[in-house]
């Protein structure tokens, strides 16, 4: 660990405070006519995902941590963990499906995610940005049904459920956007 001070803050740095593990979302260094400077932040619980509103002063010093991301292939789960391979060194890892999370609707078979640690701890795995999965269960759409902007959920081959255009069938592949289920287009 690393001793650093408020003038070290930037985004996206990992610190120490209150015994829990934060990261850094934004940070605002104030300095008002009257008093001493201070910093404005908000900060995100690794643990939970909260973020909090903080006010240090000036020049406190923190214990920071280092965040590592390696990329790692999905394997499979076996309802209890999930699988995960280092594609240089072949080593595999089993990851609790506590951990994984809300993560699992979008992590298919084979496809690359990344394992996020804080220290020597793992914290989070993160998806592709956009991920190709086929719609195993929707509504048939129907023809002249075109209005626009109408849409219509889809349950995927990873068990999500999204908001589909009308025209959408089931068997077709999908692009969808893992950070918030948005479909982009069908492939």
């Amino acid at each position: 660990m690393v001793t650093v001070s408020t003038a070290d803050f930037r985004n996206g740095m990992g610190i120490e405070y209150n015994n829990k593990m934060w990261i850094i979302v934004e940070s605002q260094h104030v300095k008002p006519g009257k008093g001493g400077a201070f910093v404005r932040t908000k900060l995100r619980d690794i643990r939970n995902g909260r973020v909090v509103d903080y006010t240090f002063n000036s020049g406190v010093k923190f214990e920071s941590f280092r965040m590592e991301r390696t990329s790692m292939q999905y394997l499979y789960n076996d309802g209890m963990d999930f699988y995960f391979m280092d594609n240089n060194t072949y080593e595999q890892i089993a990851v609790s499906a506590e951990t994984v999370g809300e993560t699992a609707k979008w992590l298919k078979e084979n496809d690359e995610a990344t394992l996020v640690y804080a220290g020597d701890e793992l914290i989070g795995i993160e998806p592709q940005m956009f991920v190709e999965l086929e719609v195993t269960e929707t509504e048939p759409g129907f023809k002249g049904d075109t209005v626009q902007g109408s849409t219509k959920p889809a349950t995927l081959e990873t068990g999500a459920v999204v908001q589909v255009p009308m025209y959408i069938e089931v068997g077709e592949v999908l692009q969808i956007d893992s950070r918030d289920g948005r479909f982009v287009k069908r492939l």
